[in-house]
């Protein structure tokens, strides 16, 4: 009997070329769909919620699929994790660059996409990097992980410009060329966070939707403000002019993280 089944997965974004399939390149829904039709013995084809870029990593992506597979739903998680082992050679402790979190059944008319409320990003970086011992070998190992701000930021100045984001906004200059047409560029935004931790900075961000490079403009816009560039108020004059030279630079894209999706 055909299941709707819902995934929750995790991925390092570094080794792959974004979410969505793509001819000719490593993407992770290409990646999931070949070892999964080889594991089921039938294709499988997933709809994700979030079509994360090349780069961008994920602690809760969402995939739904529909098949007939023969395999109890309590154990799906292990089986394609095992899979996933296999299919990269990651031996019997190591973990693949996916991993099945969790799989759950849901009603026949369910979408991951189609019926997502909401999604959060987190966005992590690491400043003062100038100040740290030419030793420290965690530059080297974060590199593809968090973004390396050379100055120390002012994370109270990045907080106050962060609230101006919430509520319902025409979100067009924060927007990047190249991607999909979007009907309108209106977007809510319901609570950001910025916060220091005891690993750098945090961002982090809930809305209904994202357009193009969004969080990673909106990124680069607060750590212009982190270094004194520009106010915190300047944020409001930056969404109200709908222009996306207004705004800071593109953050890349190894600090960013799918964190949650919210149905």
């Amino acid at each position: 009997m055909e299941k709707n089944v819902l995934l929750t997965i995790a991925y390092d974004g570094s080794v792959f070329h974004g979410w969505q399939k793509q001819p000719g390149v490593r993407t992770v829904q290409g990646h999931l769909e070949q070892v999964m039709s080889r594991l089921f013995d039938h294709e499988i084809l997933l709809s994700g919620t979030s079509r994360t870029d090349a780069g961008v990593h994920a602690n809760g992506q969402r995939a739904s699929f529909k098949a007939d597979l023969g395999i109890p739903i309590e154990k799906m998680a292990l089986v394609m994790n095992n899979a996933l082992c296999a299919a990269e050679d990651a031996g019997g402790y190591a973990k693949a660059s996916v991993r099945i979190l969790k799989a759950e059944e849901m009603p026949e008319d369910f979408h991951a996409r189609f019926n997502c409320k909401s999604k959060r990003y987190i966005y992590r970086i690491v400043d003062g990097v100038s100040t740290r011992d030419d030793a420290d070998m965690s530059l080297v190992f974060e590199r593809n992980y968090v973004y390396h701000v050379k100055e120390e930021l002012d994370v109270k100045a990045m907080e106050e410009a962060a609230k101006h984001l919430e509520g319902t906004h025409d979100f067009k200059s924060f927007e990047a060329a190249g991607g999909n047409p979007r009907e309108t560029t209106v977007r809510t935004i319901f609570d950001t966070d910025v916060k220091r931790t005891d690993k750098g900075i945090e961002f982090s961000v809930r809305g209904d939707g994202f357009l193009y490079n969004m969080v990673r403009i909106i990124t680069g816009t607060l750590v212009e403000i982190g270094r004194g560039k520009r106010r915190p108020e300047d944020m409001i004059d930056i969404i109200d002019a709908k222009d996306r030279t207004g705004a800071g630079h593109t953050a890349p894209p190894n600090g960013l993280y799918l964190d949650e999706v919210f149905y």
